[in-house]
Parts: structure tokens; sequence; C-alpha cells
């Protein structure tokens, strides 16, 4: 289907180039004055012509940047030439004033500011022309009223610009938008590749793990097995946490008792949990917490995003280094928390993966943590932001309204 858009739209697109080069064709052969005179104007109205109509002709098969700039380049010195060489045609001034409409085409930024400075720039020294030249009786559209030509002009690069710049946010709404669908449909894709497998996939883990426990406790398995079995549970519970995520995914939210949580002793309850952990990279968790800050959300949810944020950050962390957790509240009635270390950090690319399901920075990461994060923090009107760059570590803010 994509394929057959995509081959009516260039058939439609030639269909337009191929007439307006026959239209241009006609300007130079049908009825014009200068033909067959040697006019080097008429030769300049030829070469740009051609110019024009070849780099159009190719752009579909060579979509760059320099060739965009090229095709509003040669379309500009093409309209002036028309301007200056054929003065007893006053509508080709017109053509002057929507040049930089060209650039809308591409919806390239700079390459439109540079159109209308570059425009502004080139009427000057046109009219700067015919002027010195003594020319002004050939150009009596121009010249016979300046002073509305040239508000005529700038009203035409303002009418321009108000057209580009929204149309450009239309597109950027566009492009949210699309990628917020384009989001959607991998969460839709992932619970359903959940729901189909995570239980067909836990029942025989827990077959395993429980004969693997019976043969922890059984005196007739020799002693080297026995130890290797602590390590075979372990990594089945790690698998079975990874099914327990998928299977959150998949399954319809569950309307959760909310209540008014305290965030120091949430906090607090976290950060003991987790010391041990980090003691075991010989990090240190700080805590800095403004008292009488509240927010209305389940509990269990509350503990479970801020354990994996904060256990991401001690695996994030060098050795010997701190996390800090601090919670305020804020202007508009919000309650900030935030979790900083001090370890690799994150490049900008990164940062816009996060969240995407089964992308991970760590080896045995599946993505799926930070994603029920990002779920928790939405569900409740909160904000989350991640800061970091690379060696220089990580902030993530997040923000809950305020309850009192």
């Amino acid at each position: 289907m994509r394929e057959t858009v995509t081959e009516m739209s260039a058939k439609r697109y030639y269909m337009i180039i191929y007439l307006l080069m026959v239209i241009m064709i006609v300007g130079l052969y049908y009825k014009n004055p200068l033909y067959g005179e040697g006019h080097v104007g008429y030769y300049f109205h030829l070469l740009f012509a051609g110019l024009f109509s070849a780099c159009i002709l190719i752009y579909p098969k060579y979509k760059t940047r320099v060739l965009r700039w090229l095709i509003v380049l040669v379309s500009t010195l093409l309209f002036y030439t028309l301007f200056l060489v054929y003065p007893e045609t006053g509508s080709t001034i017109l053509l002057i004033y929507f040049i930089p409409a060209i650039a809308i085409i591409f919806f390239d930024k700079k390459l439109f500011y540079t159109s209308i400075i570059l425009n502004h720039i080139l009427i000057v020294g046109a009219i700067a022309y015919i002027i010195s030249s003594g020319q002004e009786s050939l150009y009596p559209n121009v010249t016979g009223d300046t002073v509305g030509n040239i508000i005529t002009f700038i009203g035409s690069q303002v009418f321009l610009y108000f057209i580009f710049y929204y149309t450009s946010e239309r597109i950027a709404k566009l492009k949210l938008y699309y990628e917020q669908v384009k989001h959607a449909e991998r969460l839709k894709t992932t619970g359903e590749l959940a729901a189909a497998v995570a239980h067909e996939i836990r029942n025989p883990l827990t077959v395993v793990k429980g004969y693997l426990q019976l043969y922890e406790q059984d005196e007739s398995v020799n002693n080297t097995m026995k130890k290797s079995l602590p390590m075979l549970i372990e990594e089945l519970d790690s698998a079975e946490q990874v099914i327990s995520q998928l299977l959150s995914l998949s399954q319809p939210a569950k309307k959760l008792i909310t209540e008014n949580v305290d965030i120091q002793k949430a906090i607090n309850s976290v950060a003991e949990l987790l010391q041990s952990y980090g003691i075991l990279n010989d990090n240190k968790i700080e805590v800095v917490v403004e008292a009488d800050s509240f927010i209305e959300i389940n509990k269990m949810e509350l503990h479970q995003l801020l354990v994996n944020i904060v256990k991401n950050a001690i695996e994030a962390s060098n050795v010997g280094g701190t996390i800090t957790v601090t919670a305020k509240k804020i202007k508009d009635n919000m309650v900030e928390i935030k979790v900083t270390d001090q370890g690799i950090g994150m490049s900008e690319e990164q940062i816009a993966l996060l969240g995407t399901p089964f992308y991970s920075l760590k080896a045995k990461g599946t993505g799926l943590g930070l994603m029920i994060c990002n779920n928790i923090v939405e569900k409740y009107n909160g904000s989350i932001v991640y800061k970091s760059s690379k060696g220089n570590g990580t902030t993530v803010a997040i923000c809950f309204p305020s309850k009192k």
C-alpha cells in the first residue's frame, strides 16, 4: 500500500513538473520579443530555466540539502532575470514577492530565512540598478509608486513568514503525535506479546525452580552441585521478575487505592532498603527531603517507582560514588523529587530512547523498568525528566501535584 501511494505521489509530482516545463518553454519561444535577437538577457533566461528544470527533475531521486539550496538559488536568479529582462511584463514582480514560498515547500528553516534575507537584498539592488541606470521609464509598475511597492513587498514577506511559522508549528505537533502513536503501537505489541507467552514461560519456570529447591534440601545431592543451586534459583527469580513486568504491561490497569503519602517517609524507606545494595559497590545514598511534602498516589506504585530510579542510579555509579535523593515543594503546587548520581552519564540519543520497550543500557536489562516508571508518573499527572551528559552523571527529576 505504501509503495502504491509513493508511486502515485511521484506520478503527480512529475505531471506538475512537466506542465511547469511546458509553460517555461512556451514563455521562451511563443511571442517572446527577445527570441532570435541575440540578447544576453534571453540567454540568461534560457540558462536559468534549463537549470531550474534539471534541478526539480532530479530532486525526487537525490533529496539532498545542497540540491534544495540550489533549487531556491536558481529559481531566484530566474525570477529576477524575468523581472529585469522583460520590463514590459509587469506581473514578473509578483514572482519576486513569492520567492521564499519555494523554500516553504522544503520546510527548511535556514533555507527559508536565508531566502527572505536574500530577497530583500536583491530587491534593493534591483531598484538601485534601475534608478542608477536611468531606466525608470521602463519599469513604471515599480517606479510609479515606489513607496506602495515597498510596503506591498514587505507585507508579502511578512505574510509568507506567517504561513511558514504556523505551518512549521503544525508539522512539529504532527511529528509529536506520530511519535506518540508509534509509542502506543510499541506498547500494544509488547502487551500482546506478553499476554501470549508470559504464562506459558512462567509455568515451566515454577516447576524447575521447585525441583531446584527440593534438590537444595536433599541430603543425597553432593555438595559440589548444591553450591551452584542458589545461583540457578537466583537466575530463575530474575526471569520471573521480567515476566511479571511483561504481565503488568499486558493486563489492564486496575483501579488502585490512593492515599496522601509522606514523601519523606517514602524516600527514607527506599533509601534504607537499598543502602545495603549500594554498599556492594561502596556507594552511599544521601537523602535531603523537605518536611511536610505530601502527594496523592498509590503507596506501592510510588515505592516501585523510587526503587527503580534509585537502583538504576546505584548501578550507573562509579565505585565510591554518592547518590543524592532530594525532595521539596516547588512553584505551581508541585513536589519535585530528584535522584542524582555521579556515574557514567548518557548521551542525548540514549536519553531519547529511555523508556522504550527492550532498550536498556544494562547488560541484563530489559528497559521495562523505566517504561513502567514513566507509566506510573503519567498516571498521576506527573512529569519525569532525565538530564545527563557523558561522564558527568545523571539527574532524574520527578514532579507530582502536591497535596496538603
